[in-house]
């Protein structure tokens, strides 16, 4: 898989959002600690994918009109708001916990020489409790999100994480819910942030699922022409869909073999219409 991009930033995709470019974490950082300071949580664009160049609703017209008159992007808008859809409704609460942790300190937990966050949040207009645990073990830096809704559950080990202390690489798995505490998708990622590139990759691991080993990933790379890409594998099809776009001027290009019939690339210009692809010379 191409290696890909630097973070994407907070204010949340809708259920995953787009926006700036975000490095850093929050953390206890108080250098009279005789424990040192917290872990740093990672970048939200660790956990969030930018799905926002292909929001159908952003040319304002309705979506049957763009996918037959913009019907290169259109098809890759689709595609990518299959994966929106599905993960806004079954990750709105652990991704709003995530989000709301940047806004606390950590304190110290001498019993496991961890550090927690604590604190409450809101999701889908309900009262949410959080404690996400942090702990360096070795070179990695683990993490543990539990959240509790009262009257409900308590303390549902929502997802875990892993990465190295530099925090270039790493991975989340999140379980489904409370009601159905299996695994559901693993969230690898890795960024540079001195070539300001990086990737997400969000892979279905549901047990016996149909659909297991099927992903979207996504990044950003210092290509020129194109510097963003999806690539998206339907394991049902066994086919991919490699989508490729200019984050400014958002003219790109998409090839799937089953939807066009060939392995060649279609184009789309600034305006989203489709065009011819240019001719490449090697």
């Amino acid at each position: 898989m191409k290696h890909v991009i630097v973070c994407l930033c907070a204010g949340i995709l809708v259920i995953f959002a787009a926006g700036g470019l975000v490095l850093t974490g929050c953390s206890d950082d108080d250098p009279a600690s005789s424990h040192g300071t917290a872990p740093e949580i990672p970048p939200q664009s660790t956990f969030m994918m930018d799905y926002s160049d292909f929001e159908i609703e952003q040319t304002g017209t309705k979506k049957e009109s763009v996918v037959m008159t913009k019907a290169n992007w259109g098809y890759a808008a689709l595609n990518v708001a299959v994966w929106n859809t599905v993960l806004t409704v079954t990750l709105v609460v652990p991704v709003a916990a995530f989000v709301e942790a940047f806004q606390h300190n950590a304190v110290w937990q001498p019993e496991d020489n961890s550090w927690e966050w604590a604190y409450s949040f809101y999701a889908g207009g309900l009262l949410h409790t959080a404690r996400l645990n942090g702990r360096i073990v070795d070179d990695q830096v683990q993490w543990n999100m539990y959240i509790s809704k009262q009257d409900a559950y308590t303390n549902f080990l929502w997802f875990t994480g892993e990465h190295d202390v530099a925090a270039t690489e790493g991975e989340w798995l999140l379980n489904k819910d409370p009601d159905d505490p299996t695994a559901f998708i693993r969230i690898d990622w890795h960024r540079n942030t001195t070539e300001s590139t990086a990737d997400i990759k969000y892979t279905n691991v549901i047990p016996d699922d149909d659909e297991n080993g099927g992903y979207i990933a996504y990044g950003i790379t210092d290509d020129d022409t194109h510097d963003r890409f999806y690539e998206i594998y339907n394991k049902g099809l066994d086919n991919l869909t490699d989508i490729e776009w200019n984050y400014t001027s958002k003219a790109g290009r998409i090839m799937d073999e089953i939807q066009f019939e060939d392995t060649e690339w279609h184009c789309w210009d600034e305006i989203l219409d489709d065009v011819e692809c240019p001719v490449i010379v090697e």
